[in-house]
């Protein structure tokens, strides 16, 4: 026998129903609209892409000697171009877990809207193996330093790119006070000491011929950075897709550390360096 329900138990119900349709003609939560760490960096790892940790030179340069080790330490110190041509399975992106480590590069370096983000060390975006003769069209070097500074924690400042010339001319663009908000300030190769954490560039092929007041161009150009590990008497710099590896390479400086003496005459014969970009770290 069911029983009949009191005066309080209707009154109860009718809050409830009350409650219900109000809350049913609630408008519902509204996402957060996608933004830059949403649509480019939801592939990122979260420790990085938060940060768990401030952006510092000491993590990005332990990033670089990592990978540096991870190839076995190589040292390239001869003129450009002079040592003579791998066998395709003599090159060290192409080898079996080393491969793989330069698609993290891509992968994790590139923003996420990058098709270049797909490529490997030997695979293009469709997965497919491209000639070894044909590995300068996936060039990684950029892609390295993009991933030494995610992964170091730079988040949104730094212009994460494929090619080296886009983080030049933000760098220059950033000391010409043109724009804002990036963490890498392009500095005139004979005013300005490189530190351990900074990149020093410089033009390739036909850009070689590029200097610092030509910064910024309006077209992209072919060009090479690497970050700087150690200073003295000369500095240990850590480039990728040098001899197809991470390498290290020495720079010959003037005698207070800097690329060029005044008048930008470059000390180092082999390579006409460009800028030094400044990291703004956060210490």
């Amino acid at each position: 026998m069911l029983a009949h329900p009191t005066r309080e138990s209707r009154a109860l119900r009718v809050v409830f129903i009350v409650a219900a349709l109000l809350a049913g003609c609630a408008a519902p939560p509204v996402p957060p609209a996608p933004g830059p760490t949403a649509d480019r960096q939801g592939h990122v790892p979260e420790f990085a892409r938060k940060p768990y940790e401030p952006f510092t030179r000491a993590d990005a340069v332990a990033i670089a000697l990592r990978e540096w080790r991870l190839f076995g330490q190589p040292v390239d110190d001869d003129p450009p171009d002079t040592r003579p041509t791998p066998r395709p399975e003599d090159k060290p992106e192409r080898m079996a877990g080393l491969w793989q480590r330069v698609g993290e590069y891509w992968w994790v370096g590139q923003n996420a809207d990058r098709p270049e983000g797909a490529w490997t060390g030997m695979h293009d975006e469709n997965g497919t193996v491209f000639p070894a003769k044909r590995d300068g069209d996936y060039a990684w070097s950029a892609a390295f330093i993009s991933y030494v500074m995610r992964i170091a924690g730079a988040g949104n400042r730094f212009p994460y790119s494929p090619g080296h010339y886009a983080y030049i001319n933000i760098a220059r663009q950033m000391s010409l006070n043109e724009t804002t908000g990036w963490a890498v300030v392009a500095e005139r190769p004979d005013a300005y000491a490189p530190k351990v954490g900074d990149l020093i560039c410089t033009g390739r092929g036909t850009a070689a011929r590029l200097r610092f007041e030509n910064l910024p161009t309006r077209k992209g150009f072919a060009a090479h950075c690497a970050i700087v590990v150690a200073t003295g008497e000369t500095l240990s710099v850590i480039g990728g897709n040098v001899d197809d590896a991470v390498t290290l390479t020495h720079v010959p400086t003037t005698a207070d550390g800097r690329l060029a003496a005044p008048g930008d005459i470059v000390v180092d014969t082999r390579y006409p360096w460009l800028a030094v970009l400044q990291v703004l770290y956060d210490y």
